[in-house]
């Protein structure tokens, strides 16, 4: 008999009630510190979890286990180990322990490294994150797990992403005990990663080289209908998609992930699901794991699951909104207004505090989100644009403005709606609207950060976020810190006033995507940093190099290195573009027009030689194909010996300007020419399936 979601919900995870069951009280009791209070894991406690947890993983199927980690390359790595231990009898016995628990070695050479580690420098340790559960997949026991070199450096994504979450914590703390929160021993961060993607066949996906090399179409045009009738936007599910969705759900819930909803997106064939909020380093891993499953399921039910930001030209890419907040170990979300958010200082503090950090860092955010990918998407008609700004929405707008004037605020009341039909039941309309077009919006208890790209690990933007606002906090902690009691109230209320009034040029609620936005943007100071190569300087900006180092989130060394991963990712991105698309038109597309115009030649002689026909209209075709051909030709030329002379460049930050200004541009241009072409082909001449067929064929 199927099992209850209930009892399908974290069947394959080593949570805290199989914890509670498997591990001696006192044994649980100590995992437990470690866990919520981020204190030392001692040997013998590790020893006695790793039986527990390879009995547990052998009754459950797994025959192997893996220290599953996030290097650099945004994706996640794993190494199996069989559990089998040979006794010297020629018998085996299934044998798991503390250290193999605590500590792995993978190759760190292998792997990004920024220069961090030579060729000849192998060595690297896994360390085990008892704060997010070890879980079953594919009959092995995954353990998460930081990386780090052999010297000690932060060779992926979770090592600091940890720091942050202590950082924010320890200042968040601080600055709540000042306010008389004196309970509050830490403060998590919290994310809910909103995740959009597209389903096509697989047998058209193996048929298009552009996308199973760059995950994006480099060619196409587009059909005669796309998103412009907006039918698909939370349209009937099709059978097939809805048993895709109905099979990943399962999978996901099996691993404790909490897939809420789930829904047609605007683009045709485009698709989004959401889970419940998380802690943020477990949110991270399970949107990690999220897109895995996604794409595994995906070839069980025939599709192929794209999560390029880009994957199809003139209709909308794919997001991922990352929704934030802060709460207490006592269970308070301080971003929650409350009835009265005017009166609610703790509120009003940590409000003023993430103004001021994403006003401060807004350079950080727009870094932390950069990619290849993501640059085709950004101030589109369907992400928010580049440039970084805060939406607040009416009533806390008016509550910033009522601060920083010293008035009374009104605080506006529940308007009941009236939508004219009485069977409908009454409802009371929110205070405040969503702005979409908002890089980071205020939605009611949570700030949803809307610039992330829908392939991008969600751990680099809650990096920043979190060490922004912890900077601000110990800033905020510094003038308050020795303030009498007495005065403390006016003291924090003229703080949060100061800082209103020092960072409301970041506060904007209007519509982000008009010329007169990027103009006001400009007059007021804000960053717009369009691209990728002109975003990725700010990475390594003095005042971001301090902020990193202070918290101790990343040294002077790992940010250096970062930000030559993230130079090198973006140029090797648009290398292989590049090479992809000259491959495409010269074994493909050019060969393709140069047949169907033969044909057409040939048509034309034989009419003229048999019925003395004078074939216009067959002539003008063929005359404008094989122009077309020939600037093509020139075009495709140009970029090999532009991507030639990229492959001799050696500083990474002029290459990354080559790509963005030179390749970039040879692409687009070889693109415009040949999807005009794409429409004067009959559909079985083309060398690949157009758009139609992958968007709407399913």
């Amino acid at each position: 008999m199927a099992k209850s979601i209930p009892e399908l919900y974290g069947s394959l995870v080593f949570n805290d009630r199989v914890m509670k069951d498997k591990l001696p009280k006192d044994i649980y009791k100590a995992l437990r510190k470690t866990i919520e209070n981020n204190t030392h894991l001692e040997l013998d406690v590790a020893n006695s979890v790793a039986v527990a947890m390879k009995e547990w993983a052998v009754e459950n199927g797994a025959t192997h286990f893996t220290h599953w980690f996030q290097p650099m390359t945004g994706f996640t790595a794993e190494k199996h180990d069989s559990f089998i231990s040979p006794t010297g009898d020629g018998e085996v016995i299934m044998e798991f322990s503390g250290k193999e628990l605590v500590k792995g070695e993978p190759d760190a050479s292998s792997f990004p490294s920024g220069g961090l580690r030579a060729t000849f420098e192998a060595r690297g340790y896994t360390a085990w994150d008892p704060t997010s559960p070890a879980f079953i997949k594919d009959k092995t026991l995954y353990i998460p797990t930081a990386f780090c070199s052999y010297s000690g450096e932060a060779l992926d994504k979770k090592t600091p992403l940890l720091r942050s979450m202590e950082a924010l914590s320890h200042e968040a703390t601080k600055m709540l005990h000042l306010l008389g929160q004196k309970d509050v021993t830490s403060v998590s961060t919290t994310v809910g990663p909103e995740q959009e993607y597209f389903l096509i066949d697989k047998e058209m996906f193996k048929l298009r080289k552009d996308l199973i090399f760059t995950g994006r179409t480099l060619l196409g045009a587009l059909p005669p209908k796309g998103q412009e009738m907006e039918d698909h936007y939370f349209g009937a599910l099709k059978p097939r998609v809805a048993a895709y969705m109905q099979d990943l759900d399962e999978e996901l819930w099996k691993l404790g992930i909490p897939a809420k909803t789930k829904h047609n997106e605007v683009a045709p064939a485009q698709h989004e699901l959401a889970p419940v909020f998380d802690t943020t380093n477990v949110a991270v891993d399970h949107n990690q794991l999220t897109m895995e499953i996604m794409k595994k399921v995906a070839d069980r039910h025939g599709f192929v699951c794209l999560l390029h930001e880009k994957p199809f030209d003139g209709i909308n890419g794919s997001g991922k909104h990352n929704n934030w907040s802060m709460s207490t170990n006592t269970g308070v979300n301080l971003l929650e207004p409350g009835k009265t958010p005017a009166e609610n200082t703790q509120f009003l503090v940590f409000l003023a505090a993430v103004i001021a950090a994403v006003d401060d860092y807004a350079d950080l955010m727009r870094v932390s989100v950069a990619s290849a990918g993501n640059d085709h998407r950004l101030g589109a008609n369907e992400a928010p644009p580049a440039i970084v700004s805060i939406f607040l929405g009416d009533e806390l707008s008016a509550v910033v403005d009522a601060i920083e004037q010293d008035k009374l605020f009104q605080n506006q009341q529940q308007v009941a709606m009236e939508i004219g039909a009485t069977v409908l039941p009454h409802f009371f309309k929110d205070t405040t609207d969503r702005n979409r077009t908002s890089p980071f919006a205020f939605t009611g208890n949570k700030f949803e950060f809307r610039m992330l790209g829908s392939s991008i690990s969600v751990a680099g933007p809650n990096i920043v976020l979190n060490t922004a606002v912890a900077e601000v906090l110990s800033q905020f902690y510094e003038k308050l810190k020795d303030v009498p009691e007495a005065d403390l109230q006016n003291k924090v209320h003229a703080l949060v006033k100061e800082t209103i009034v020092a960072h409301k040029r970041i506060i904007f609620n209007g519509n982000g995507y008009t010329d007169e936005w990027v103009a006001e943007a400009e007059k007021r100071g804000l960053y717009n940093l369009k691209s990728t190569p002109e975003a990725l300087a700010a990475f390594v900006a003095d005042k971001n190099v301090k902020l990193f180092t202070s918290h101790k989130i990343f040294s002077e060394t790992e940010i250096q290195s970062r930000h030559e991963i993230l130079l090198e990712s973006y140029c090797k991105t648009l290398h292989i573009e590049a090479k992809t698309l000259a491959s495409m038109m010269t074994q493909e597309f050019l060969p393709a027009v140069m047949r169907y115009t033969d044909e057409l030649a040939a048509s034309i002689m034989e009419k003229k030689s048999v019925a003395n026909l004078p074939c216009t209209a067959q002539t003008k075709s063929l005359t404008s194909l094989m122009e077309a051909y020939e600037k093509m030709s020139e075009l495709t030329d140009k970029l090999v010996a532009d991507t030639e002379t990229a492959e001799s460049m050696e500083d990474m930050e002029k290459l990354a300007f080559f790509y963005h200004d030179t390749i970039l541009a040879d692409m687009d241009e070889i693109r415009s020419i040949a999807d005009k072409v794409e429409t004067k082909l009959p559909t079985d001449v083309l060398p690949y399936p157009t758009y139609e067929e992958m968007l709407f064929y399913v």
